[in-house]
């Protein structure tokens, strides 16, 4: 998909830009997108019950906090894998951008806002 066709969703945090999914007509299988955290911002606490998501650190520090576990403090180059139905956030620790890869096991991802 061209860059300048990709679906763009702005949020107080940063942004999600998504480019492979069924909505957008060029996947019947997977959704993936890139999630851009501002500096000092946290992205919303929530889960996805339909299916997996894998995040691929591009670019800044990332602490991220994914059910029980302990946060993972990410560094370019890192990746997490988290099951469906597992609640999670991204928290920016940088001082610059953090850019991740996001993609997810299914065309159709829902997502489930959590307080």
């Amino acid at each position: 998909m061209p860059r300048d066709e990709a679906k763009r969703d702005e949020t107080p945090w940063g942004r999600l830009v998504w480019m492979a999914s069924a909505s957008l007509g060029n996947s019947e299988s997977m959704t993936m997108g890139r999630c851009e955290i501002l500096p000092g911002h946290v992205n919303y606490h929530h889960l996805h019950p339909n299916c997996d998501e894998i995040l691929y650190l591009i670019e800044g520090e990332i602490l991220h906090h994914a059910g029980e576990e302990k946060p993972f403090a990410m560094k370019p180059g890192d990746s997490i894998s988290i099951p469906a139905g597992i609640p999670h956030y991204a928290e920016n620790t940088g001082t610059g951008m953090a850019i991740m890869l996001v993609v997810f096991s299914s065309a159709n991802r829902e997502t489930q806002m959590l307080p």
